[in-house]
């Protein structure tokens, strides 16, 4: 399970595969701008907001309809849109932030806001409060786009972690369903183990091992957090150590598939998944991931809570992606009243549906429902469930973080090809990952 405090913006890749936040900070100028200097942003009648997200054609089609009817509701105000490609959009706004010209609205994923909110650049959302009401959003989402306790970011829709399940394999393979209400990790390697034995060779209970996300998942189970607010790890080297452990008694009893076709399903697309091809009982992934895996498997594939949960929660609410606002921007309010449209208009949230994550604030969620598909409306669904819950908090990975993603699966893969043990890899991986977010 990977993460975007994290996040890679637009792939919905597993969350036991590729971390979400694997970008990497392009170069910035030493000293961004910042809210007395700089000349990035637009200007109070001096031209149009620059709004600025990355996305393929149908993104940036439906972007501009939500602008539009903005436009319609607010037409004092002009919108400059300036959409990208995700392969150029960091790149190409490291470079403008580094002229003094980046946008006012700036879409983010991953560790970007505090990459940038280290340099002075994004604008403290406290400032434009009165125009910019997060009250209305889920807690643990708000919070989300905080980092040292000040909010510099606002989710544009969330996912979370959850367990996708075949139930017409389990059926198949004669294997009853654990109850999702209280179901354990040792339930879930039972039931696992159960559809790997009663069914044909290349068919496993569990489609995928755990890695980078799933560590900050098992964490917070064991009353620990992969990052703490003030950047730090979080996790002892004990809970990796039984978090390795577990992994490889996965592989071992061949709930799940060796080490090497585990290695070969890492960053695939949901129709090379062997859940997307009907070949596993189990998938550890995000919420997100739902809708397109039943399109690929063809099934009726349902979305419940992780194993453990009844226990201590671990699961959060993560942001797909950010809006952020330049600190250099000469029109902070107009930048403010259009993020909130985007995050709160429930027709800007018809239009825009799931596409940037399901929506953070409920209203909004309920407003969409009867737009979508089955599958999309149990996505909804089950963040609205979790929003209910007592959370742990989520705060942006620290700078740092995105070398933390990489190390993971590095070390994992020691003790999954018997290269190393659990507590021999967990070491390294605490030595390695506390030194890269030391910087």
């Amino acid at each position: 399970m990977s993460s975007p405090r994290r996040t890679a913006p637009t792939r919905r890749s597993t969350l036991l595969a590729l971390p979400l936040g694997a970008l990497t900070l392009g170069t910035l100028a030493a000293c961004g701008p910042n809210a007395s200097g700089g000349s990035g942003g637009s200007s109070e009648g001096e031209g149009p907001l620059r709004f600025s997200w990355w996305g393929n054609p149908e993104r940036a089609a439906t972007t501009q309809a939500v602008i539009d009817l903005f436009l319609e509701k607010n037409p004092e105000q002009e919108i400059g849109a300036e959409p990208g490609d995700i392969s150029g959009y960091f790149d190409k706004l490291a470079t403008s932030v580094a002229a003094g010209d980046e946008p006012d609205v700036i879409t983010m994923g991953g560790a970007y806001p505090a990459e940038y909110a280290a340099r002075s650049v994004l604008l403290d959302l406290g400032a434009v409060e009165e125009s910019l009401d997060l009250s209305v959003m889920d807690e643990n989402a708000r919070t989300n786009g905080q980092v040292d306790g000040v909010q510099v970011a606002v989710t544009t829709g969330i996912n979370a972690p959850g367990m996708i399940v075949n139930r017409a394999l389990l059926e198949t393979a004669g294997v009853e369903m654990p109850d999702p209400e209280s179901w354990t990790w040792d339930d879930f390697a039972a039931a696992a183990v159960a559809v790997s034995e009663a069914t044909d060779d290349g068919i496993f209970g569990s489609g995928s091992v755990f890695t980078h996300d799933s560590i900050d998942l098992w964490a917070r189970q064991h009353g620990q957090i992969l990052y703490t607010q003030d950047g730090e790890i979080g996790v002892d080297v004990a809970t990796v150590q039984s978090f390795f452990e577990y992994s490889k008694m996965l592989v071992d009893t061949g709930a799940s598939p060796g080490a090497e076709t585990l290695v070969e399903l890492t960053d695939v697309g949901p129709e090379q998944t062997l859940m997307g091809r009907g070949l596993a009982a189990f998938m550890l992934t995000w919420s997100s991931s739902l809708t397109a895996l039943s399109e690929a498997a063809g099934a009726d594939l349902e979305i419940v809570k992780i194993p453990g949960e009844s226990v201590e929660s671990g699961a959060w609410l993560q942001s797909s992606q950010f809006y952020t606002i330049s600190a250099a921007t000469s029109s902070p309010e107009a930048a403010a009243g259009f993020v909130t449209f985007l995050i709160s208009d429930p027709e800007a949230g018809k239009l825009i549906l799931t596409d940037r994550g399901v929506p953070a604030v409920e209203s909004v969620r309920q407003a969409i429902l009867p737009e979508l598909s089955g599958t999309a409306r149990r996505e909804v669904e089950y963040i609205s469930a979790l929003g209910e819950m007592a959370l742990k908090q989520t705060w942006i990975g620290p700078a740092g973080s995105t070398a933390v993603a990489e190390i993971t699966p590095r070390h994992q893969n020691t003790v999954l090809f018997g290269d190393a043990t659990a507590q021999e890899a967990a070491q390294a991986w605490h030595d390695e990952a506390v030194t890269a977010v030391s910087g």
